[in-house]
């Protein structure tokens, strides 16, 4: 039994719900966020993506400041900047000038993918492509501009000189894991809709990784679905709003989030669909009991250092239920695991 504590976090979209608006979905975020810092969660993650209509988290930098700036002990950052998009330089003065605002309390997460079609890739960043054949590079850039060495070179981002913003390495194949390994940085791998190689990425990281100035053991986190509800078939009324999401996602037919029905026969049988169900394989839906079964069972054959979970919910009501419920599982599994470490 792994006896070590467990963190646990959130991974934000800000995904706009049917007749909903970007104004009080952003502000739904940050109200979960202070319920996740209520609850003991360590940090609060928002996603990148563009041109996407339902989606609110574009702007991530910006994102991280709001909720920095209403709470008070949460980490708060990236998961991720999608740094083939983005100028090096820029990123490390965005984030160096957010940890000078908000000190220690700022995570800078990466990822390779454009978090977008092809055509926008291309208009935020005409070179798109060479960037993310050089994200090893890039990330030697944001390394470089961060440290307090940077200050003799000729291109500086003085607001992050010598700051404190860890890198954390974002992916969903295990080419990511052989960089995190390879860099020496905490590795977050997207296993919330692309569940089919967590276990080798985390098998090669653990395999190939080595100490750094930034982390001296491996450190991983993965991300999961959660809807957690006073029972099961509530929970399972509230999944089927992401399985619908999914179903869009794959088909092409992107739409505001779809307020939860019954699990019908026929929702049944497209949860069941091979692609939905690969897809959707780490999400945990029930009650609190039925879903702390679900967390442990993966804690013990992940062996990560923390849990970053999602929850498409529509309703913020049954989200911050949800985040509140997950954090008392959280709880009950670290306190079980600091009582077997006691007795052994």
């Amino acid at each position: 039994m792994n006896t070590k504590k467990i963190a646990y976090s959130i991974l934000e979209l800000a995904l706009v719900p049917k007749g909903g608006t970007i104004k009080e979905t952003l502000n739904n975020s940050l109200a979960l966020a202070q319920t996740a810092e209520s609850c003991n969660y360590k940090r609060f993650w928002f996603a990148e993506h563009h041109n996407a209509e339902y989606i609110g988290s574009s702007a991530t930098s910006i994102l991280i400041g709001y909720v920095a700036e209403n709470t008070t002990k949460l980490r708060i950052g990236s998961g991720g900047i999608m740094l083939p998009n983005h100028s090096p330089l820029i990123i490390a003065e965005q984030f160096g000038t957010l940890s000078h605002l908000y000190p220690d309390r700022i995570d800078l997460g990466l990822g390779r993918a454009p978090g977008t079609d092809p055509q926008t890739a291309r208009a935020i960043r005409a070179d798109f492509m060479e960037a993310a054949h050089s994200f090893p590079l890039e990330i030697e850039k944001i390394q470089k501009y961060f440290s307090p060495e940077n200050k003799t070179s000729k291109v500086r981002a003085t607001l992050a000189e010598g700051t404190d913003v860890p890198l954390y390495i974002l992916g969903s194949s295990t080419d990511s894991a052989h960089l995190a390994a390879e860099k020496g940085l905490p590795y977050a791998f997207a296993s919330h809709f692309a569940s089919t190689h967590l276990h080798n990425a985390l098998r090669i990281y653990k395999q190939e990784f080595k100490p750094s100035e930034f982390l001296e053991q491996p450190y991983t986190m993965a991300g999961v679905n959660v809807f957690v509800a006073d029972t099961d078939e509530e929970a399972a009324r509230l999944f089927t709003t992401a399985i619908r999401m999914f179903v869009g996602v794959l088909t092409g037919a992107k739409d505001a989030l779809q307020p939860p029905s019954e699990m019908t026969e026929e929702l049944k049988g497209i949860y069941d669909h091979p692609s939905i169900r690969q897809m959707l394989k780490y999400s945990f839906v029930g009650s609190k009991k039925s879903v702390k079964n679900q967390t442990q069972e993966f804690l013990e054959a992940t062996g990560v250092n923390e849990i970053i979970a999602v929850s498409t919910m529509y309703s913020i009501k049954d989200r911050i239920k949800s985040t509140r419920l997950f954090g008392e599982i959280m709880e009950g599994i670290n306190h079980e695991k600091l009582e077997y470490s006691h007795r052994n």
